[in-house]
């Protein structure tokens, strides 16, 4: 049904059958296009349309360049301990994050704690999705990626980083409502600058650069972004890059820098059981929780909220109402349809 004149509202269930449906047809197996559009419509629903369905038609892209490797079987390649590192192959990031967020449970379970690196991913979306699973489990989860150049690094004129994020969550009595904290080391996140062109807004100062190094807040004249806080940003980048990548032998930033081409990506999932630390960690979770919604809320704030708490209320309506979708992303996704000849929701189009 239609929403505002610059949204579509379409059901949960709905836009997750029309996302599968189009990354099958796009090249996915039904299984890696149901574990992908899983991943995208859980952004959407939690209002981080930035990381939700407006990227498939990039991914049907990367399908068809060679970038992404629809007949990937990701394999274990090294185990020592409560570490294993995967080979995803170039599998679709979803399909390779969930398989690090498994084993890093079953480890963490066995050993305390349990670290799976994953190498040779392509995009992985909101990492806050893979955190989550952790945190549902019981378990305290840790998850980072990382990719080829996307942001400036401080100091410098040019691109020398990656946006690359990191989610922490942990769990609270209530399994469904984790602490979560899910974050890029950018300004912005480049979907949000996508999620802007399409939207036909403006991007907010201090966010992105064009061409020229020279701040634009236009998201279509957009090269890269800046740093989160500075030397700050890229610092925390540049270290996700020495753990997610360096470590399992697979560098992105340096081939990069120093080769053309997509060099591709990386992730990691930790998990840490909090039985192994002798604490009663969800009640002292729990009691945090209550000391923080204590706090006073500043002049023009109606409520203090917890890391991941905005999304989980922002998801309990979108399931009940309905996403909202924007027309320019609408748009997109209807021309891939039409080209793949996959239906459109009922009452779209």
């Amino acid at each position: 049904m239609a929403g505002a004149s610059d949204t579509s509202v379409i059901g949960e269930a709905d836009l997750r059958k029309f996302a599968t449906g189009l990354l099958h047809a796009g090249g996915l197996t039904a299984d890696h296009a149901e574990q992908t559009a899983a991943m995208l419509v859980w952004a959407n629903t939690r209002g981080a349309d930035s990381h939700g369905v407006l990227r498939i038609p990039r991914y049907v892209e990367m399908i068809e360049l060679g970038l992404i490797n629809p007949a990937a079987s990701p394999t274990q390649v090294f185990a020592k301990g409560a570490v294993a590192v995967v080979d995803a192959q170039n599998a679709p990031g979803a399909v390779g994050m969930n398989i690090a967020a498994r084993s890093a449970g079953e480890l963490a379970r066995a050993h305390g704690l349990g670290w799976c690196a994953v190498r040779s991913i392509t995009h992985a979306g909101a990492i806050g999705y893979y955190a989550q699973q952790v945190a549902q489990a019981g378990l305290i989860g840790i998850a980072m990626t990382a990719s080829k150049p996307l942001m400036i690094y401080h100091g410098s004129r040019a691109d020398g980083v990656s946006t690359n994020p990191i989610a922490i969550a942990a769990p609270t009595s209530d399994p469904q409502l984790p602490f979560l904290l899910d974050m890029s080391t950018a300004a912005v996140a480049i979907g949000k600058v996508m999620a802007a062109k399409d939207a036909g807004r403006s991007l907010s100062p201090g966010w992105a650069v064009d061409e020229h190094g020279m701040e634009t807040s236009d998201p279509r004249k957009v090269k890269s972004v800046l740093p989160m806080a500075g030397p700050k940003g890229s610092g925390l980048s540049l270290m996700i890059e020495v753990l997610a990548s360096v470590l399992v032998g697979n560098p992105l930033i340096s081939v990069a820098l120093s080769q053309d081409g997509d060099p591709g990506g990386n992730g990691l999932v930790a998990a840490l059981d909090p039985a192994a630390f002798g604490s009663d960690f969800t009640a002292d979770v729990d009691r945090l929780r209550s000391a923080i919604k204590g706090l006073p809320p500043a002049e023009g704030v109606d409520e203090v909220y917890l890391p991941g708490e905005r999304g989980f209320e922002e998801s309990r309506k979108r399931f009940r109402d309905g996403i909202p979708i924007a027309q320019g992303t609408l748009k997109r996704l209807l021309a891939l349809a039409s080209k793949l000849n996959v239906p459109a929701p009922a009452g779209v189009g």
